[in-house]
């Protein structure tokens, strides 16, 4: 019933945006709250960040970087990370499931905005308390529109991996760099022909771990642009393997391992 509740309500807010006057519109956040988090406080605080341009060149592929500064939470651990953009006509982008092992959170990658939005980070603790930052951002047409790709083509590359870790310094945190090749069809877009909607085609999870234990868990929605990527530190403590699994909403699974070493 939430779910689709959730997904009535990106329609609902996917025709509101069209309102909108080339500017992100702040009356949208109120209901996309209580669509998401009803009847829970949520505090806008410092040590919750995004940084991005304030003008994307292009909806499909705004470049963003989420931070959560653990150093300046003053004991506030997280848990989960959201990420909303209220004018998509899904908000929920991507769900971060964070661990020990981040010492923080530091994510550059790229999302999709049908329109100018507030694109927030919402911070989610152990005993449920929510914490928020929010940037504006401009930028269009990154969830409809039509497509025209040759399906045995995108059928053939889809899942290929590249994984890439700067050699560490182990016990201090490395950077690894994940890109996965995928369509990531909205399920909004419409084939170029037959003007119909394409089904949507997407990764919806990537699980990092480490010598066998886990990095970190991404919830990945179709708010997640096509040939999904994430740059993101962790801190190995010996040389081993890094390895992702991640799946899309067919079952489909693809796996890549790292050897990582000094």
């Amino acid at each position: 019933m939430k779910k689709t509740w959730v997904m009535m309500l990106g329609v609902l807010a996917f025709g509101l945006t069209g309102l909108a006057q080339a500017e992100a519109d702040p009356k949208l956040w109120a209901v996309v709250k209580e669509a998401f988090f009803p009847k829970r406080d949520i505090q806008e605080v410092d040590f919750l960040k995004i940084e991005a341009p304030r003008r994307a060149e292009s909806g499909a592929q705004v470049p963003v970087t989420f931070i959560y500064d653990k150093a300046a939470a003053n004991g506030v651990v997280l848990k989960k990370l959201y990420v909303i953009v209220d004018a998509n006509p899904i908000q929920l982008a991507s769900t971060y499931h964070l661990t020990d092992m981040l010492n923080g959170f530091q994510m550059a990658t790229r999302i999709r905005q049908e329109t100018d939005s507030f694109v927030r980070l919402i911070g989610e603790t152990a005993d449920g308390k929510l914490y928020m930052g929010k940037r504006e951002i401009r930028a269009a047409g990154g969830c409809g529109g039509t497509v025209d790709n040759n399906e045995a083509e995108v059928r053939a590359a889809a899942g290929k991996i590249k994984l890439n870790v700067d050699a560490p310094k182990f016990g201090e945190p490395a950077t690894a760099t994940f890109n996965i090749r995928h369509v990531m069809r909205t399920g909004l877009q419409r084939d170029l022909v037959s003007q119909g909607y394409v089904p949507a085609f997407y990764i919806n999870k990537a699980t990092f771990t480490y010598n066998g234990k886990e990095v970190m868990t991404v919830d990945v929605g179709v708010g997640t642009s096509e040939d999904p990527y994430m740059k993101f530190s962790f801190i190995p403590d010996a040389p081993g393997k890094l390895e992702v699994v991640a799946t899309d909403n067919e079952g489909k699974t693809f796996t890549q391992t790292l050897d990582v070493h000094s």
